[in-house]
């Protein structure tokens, strides 16, 4: 394992995919958006390549795959779980508010003060509600991922324990398609499990070393992304090649296998944590802020102008987002919910003679598994699948 204590590549790949996903909505989106026509007549020039930056969704997931096994391991549940919250819930809930306020004020987007409220949560998904904003369809995507994450952190998360874990994922998302079994398809969201489980292998390749098994994960993984890539083509992404979705594929691949294998170690500019600090709030407000914006910039300005005007605008609005909301709101989360499990921790603290003495998984006291030691008109452009409830039908 590295002894580095942060991958700089993975900061600069998380904000290549966000700002793949902004030049999508700006300027490839085929669909009503921020502009008065659709995105991909306003850019004929960009909208070629684009059109494509829908994939950076797919790399996002990989990334988590690798990054939330890396911060998961050697925590149990809960404090797994209180990681996630600090980290998503300061800056979504201020989007969510930033919708409702572009709704309020120019009657514009999906922040109807009925979607509001259940939209706070972040389970509108699995309630069949819409989303304030279209991009919240895919942190309801990352939920399935840190259940089954903290069921692992609750089990134990061990080598071994992760390997059975993406196998039972793997397969039972494939027998879950096969049989057409709704219950399973939406637990193990098979159209996207296979980034999420290269992620995993692909981290593990990074903190133990290649093995035979671990690129077996990610080669299996790789060949179920193709398949169901070039069904998006085909089902959501109309007008995508699925030849050239099946290259990007690939390439989200070698790039996340150069980064597991060091060879992306020499991206070390300290910059970088900045823009992998501002990909989260990027991804969550340009959107919505580009509806009243472009308003009132376009077309008096021209329209490179005006797309350079609503990006700066973003990745301002990101910056503050980051540094009044995100930390303050992580911070002031974090002990108040360390705090919560106090009661937890004191009732299941033990007592008596056998208190402070351990047993491993033989039962013999201090013996221990070698691995446990280790409304308008106009709305936010809309990129989710028409799979709604992100399986296939």
């Amino acid at each position: 394992m590295t002894g580095r204590a942060r991958l700089r590549e993975l900061d600069l790949l998380r904000f290549v995919a966000a700002l793949a996903v902004v030049l999508y909505h700006f300027t490839g989106f085929g669909g009503a958006g921020a502009w008065p026509e659709p995105a991909r007549d306003v850019f004929p020039e960009l909208e070629g390549i684009t059109r494509y930056g829908y994939l950076g969704v797919d790399l996002f997931f990989m990334i988590s795959g690798f990054v939330i096994l890396m911060s998961a391991w050697g925590r149990g549940p809960g404090g797994f779980g209180i990681s996630r919250l600090v980290r998503l819930m300061p800056a979504y809930w201020a989007s969510v508010l930033l919708g409702a306020a572009v709704y309020a004020v120019f009657r514009e987007g999906n922040g109807v003060p009925g979607l509001v409220v259940p939209n706070l949560t972040m389970m509108q998904g699995g309630l069949g509600l819409r989303n304030v904003d279209a991009v919240y369809w895919t942190l309801w995507v990352e939920m399935h991922f840190y259940v089954l994450v903290a069921v692992l952190a609750g089990i134990g998360i061990t080598y071994r324990s992760c390997l059975v874990l993406m196998a039972a994922w793997m397969f039972g998302g494939v027998f879950a398609d096969e049989a057409g079994n709704r219950l399973l398809q939406i637990m193990l969201v098979p159209t996207w499990s296979p980034y999420f489980i290269a992620g995993m292998a692909l981290y593990m390749i990074h903190r133990f070393g290649p093995t035979l098994l671990l690129w077996g994960y990610v080669a299996a993984s790789w060949l179920l992304a193709l398949h169901w890539g070039a069904w998006r083509a085909g089902n959501a992404f109309k007008g995508s090649d699925d030849m050239v979705v099946s290259v990007a594929v690939t390439g989200i691949f070698l790039v996340m296998i150069l980064v597991a294998t060091g060879r992306l170690g020499r991206v070390r500019w300290s910059g970088l944590t900045v823009l992998g600090a501002l990909t989260y709030p990027l991804y969550l407000v340009h959107s919505q802020l580009a509806l009243p914006l472009l308003d009132a910039v376009y077309p008096g300005l021209n329209r490179w102008a005006a797309l350079a005007a609503v990006i700066a605008a973003s990745l301002v609005l990101a910056y503050a987002l980051h540094r009044l909301v995100e930390k303050p709101g992580a911070r002031w989360m974090r002990a108040r919910l360390l705090e919560s499990l106090e009661p937890m921790r004191s009732t299941a603290a033990p007592s008596g003679p056998s208190a402070g003495r351990s047993s491993g998984p033989s039962g013999a006291p201090g013996e221990t598994s070698p691995e446990s030691s280790s409304g308008s008109a106009r709305s936010v452009p809309d990129a989710r699948p028409p799979d709604a409830e992100l399986v296939r039908n």
